[in-house]
């Protein structure tokens, strides 16, 4: 009987001084009854505890400390290897710590959006005997603390670069403080807006801040390309005996490539992305099939932003050769230029935003020169001309070739 108070007294829940203790006396039923009650008491008092140690483990791992999510787990497993499928998962070991944790991440929510002004308060930038940052460890060499803040700032328009690369930016913005007030600096934000839009963002209305308005209003991305994959059957020709017909898979690719400076480039290609990719990361690019030239965004009355661009082929001046024309008449030949004109949807699909591009308009305009005159053929949208979507590739911002 000791033994079993004993065990229950280990049970969750139960304080020892809330116990009374079992009195002892004479039962008619045999010593065989006894140790079965005994046994039963003791692996109820198991379960208690592997359950407390599996939610405890369970709460570990939601926390991210999945070491110690890893010993509770053990240790639960060690006492009942089928733990796991004996949890309801209807309480928590620690329920109002739960509610108190989601209180203050609601308090700590509606500190973010005055985060930068309470930065602002510790550190004082006027004041030039206060730096900007300070270094954690003693250092001997000089620390970047003791860069003038015009200095800093300008490394910051490096980061940036003129690819627009926020993304580091931001990930800049994490060191400490001083770095998260540089890099809300409003004029780097709006220099960056003038580069997106243009002389059209020159009022702030409805944003409260230039960066509010880089990333919430449509804009085509600069840091990947956008990629559709076309494939259809198509049919080819009967057998010499005339018992089969074979049938062909075609599968090609388009890519488009926005640039900070209004210009883009297009192709369309068999080869798959991973070998024309990294060769779409600047502008001088030796690909004949390449197409070349400017896009403007549009937002219409509809509230849907659309996407402008007229490309056309690379221009490749070749040597006359006169030899070849020395000895008969030469047939002039009519010249002309061809251009595309491509109309598309920006959208947003998924968790991402602005990823993704549909095409409502495709023409190809033929001018002649001699007699100025254009012919225009517009194609059909149809099934052949499937949504651009965009990927993110990390070799187009890994260098800085200029400041913003």
């Amino acid at each position: 009987m000791f033994r079993a108070q004993w065990m229950f007294e280990l049970a969750p829940g139960v304080s020892s001084s809330g116990l009374e203790p079992l009195p002892c006396r004479t039962s008619s039923r045999g010593p065989g009854v006894k140790s079965v009650d005994t046994r039963g008491k003791q692996e109820i008092a198991k379960e208690e505890k592997a359950k407390e140690l599996f939610l405890k483990a369970v709460e570990e791992e939601q926390n991210g400390a999945l070491y110690e999510a890893i010993k509770f787990y053990r240790l639960a497993m060690q006492l009942v290897p089928d733990i796991e499928f004996r949890i309801a998962y209807t309480r928590s070991p620690d329920g109002d710590g739960v509610g108190k944790r989601c209180v203050e991440d609601n308090e700590e929510d509606g500190k973010m959006a005055d985060l930068l002004s309470d930065f602002q308060q510790q550190l004082t930038l006027q004041e030039s005997s206060v730096k900007l940052c300070q270094p954690e460890l003693d250092v001997n060499q000089t620390h970047i603390s003791a860069l003038p803040l015009e200095v800093l700032m300008y490394i910051f328009r490096w980061v940036v670069s003129s690819d627009l690369d926020l993304r580091s930016l931001e990930q800049l913005s994490l060191v400490c403080r001083g770095f998260y007030i540089c890099a809300r600096d409003p004029e780097i934000w709006h220099q960056v807006c003038l580069k997106v839009w243009g002389r059209s963002c020159n009022k702030l209305v409805p944003y409260s801040s230039w960066r509010e308005m880089f990333l919430e209003r449509p804009r085509v991305r600069f840091d990947g390309v956008y990629i559709s994959k076309t494939t259809y059957i198509r049919q080819g020709e009967q057998s010499l005996d005339g018992f089969y017909r074979a049938w062909h898979q075609v599968e090609y690719y388009r890519y488009l490539r926005f640039f900070p400076d209004g210009q883009v480039m297009m192709l369309t290609t068999p080869e798959d992305p991973q070998s024309i990719v990294p060769r779409l990361r600047t502008k001088n690019t030796r690909m004949d099939a390449i197409l070349l030239g400017h896009y403007r965004l549009s937002q219409e009355t509809d509230n849907q932003t659309k996407v402008f661009a007229v490309i056309m082929k690379k221009k490749e001046e070749k040597p006359v050769d006169y030899h070849k024309y020395r000895y008969f008449r030469r047939v002039p030949v009519q010249e002309t230029e061809h251009s595309f004109h491509v109309g598309l949807q920006l959208c947003s699909s998924g968790r991402q935003t602005f990823n993704k591009l549909v095409w409502i308009h495709h023409s190809c305009h033929i001018t002649y020169k001699s007699t100025g005159e254009t012919a225009v053929t517009t194609f059909d949208i149809d099934k052949m001309y499937t949504p651009l979507f965009f990927a993110r590739v990390k070799s187009y911002t890994a260098f800085s070739e200029k400041p913003l």
